[in-house]
């Protein structure tokens, strides 16, 4: 088992012998290197692709989520785009759609809410209302679609009348701000 080099090169047999266990051994080496090497490199793809899936699984997974965060933004500018009537006007007219009777009713100074809004609420009072009447009225209000809000509700019994209420309803509406042109930066 001499390989033709080896006597080219003038190894004696002892050389010869250790040389051609070596190209053995380096032979072996790289028939069992070989397929553990693209093993290895085969798992290492595998992971990497696992990871993209996972991330594109990810980012389609948040696209409903952004999807529903710029529905509902664009609902709320919606509805703010809409200004509210003056609430007292306005709460007579659903007072008397609903047949009640608005007593009195007291406007409070606005107050600014945050940057963006501001609050403006109207007090007003109800007497001899029925029930079914104040349900109504209330519901009327918030199904408006005008950016309002019942913030006080006062009901006291009277006495000796069936179905007989007096009313405080406590009505804000808010006010988006137009937001204020940009200042022109001085050179």
């Amino acid at each position: 088992m001499v390989i033709p080099i080896f006597e080219r090169w003038g190894l004696n047999p002892r050389e010869q012998r250790v040389a051609s266990i070596a190209v053995m051994v380096l032979g072996v080496m790289l028939l069992l290197a070989l397929p553990l090497g693209l093993s290895v490199l085969v798992s290492t793809r595998r992971a990497e692709n696992d990871e993209l899936r996972t991330t594109l699984a990810s980012v389609n997974g948040a696209r409903g989520q952004i999807r529903e965060r710029q529905e509902r933004k664009s609902s709320i500018a919606q509805r703010y785009g809409k200004k509210a009537p003056q609430l007292a006007g306005f709460l007579e007219q659903q007072a008397t759609a609903n047949k009640l009777q608005v007593v009195d009713s007291v406007d409070r100074p606005d107050v600014p809410q945050g940057k963006k809004y501001t609050e403006r609420h109207t007090v007003i009072h109800l007497k001899k209302a029925g029930m079914l009447s104040i349900a109504k009225f209330l519901e009327s209000i918030e199904k408006s679609n005008y950016p309002v809000a019942i913030t006080r509700l006062n009901i006291r019994k009277r006495s000796g009348e069936p179905d007989s209420y007096d009313v405080e309803v406590g009505v804000s509406a808010f006010d988006r701000n137009e937001a204020a042109p940009a200042a022109e930066k001085k050179p």
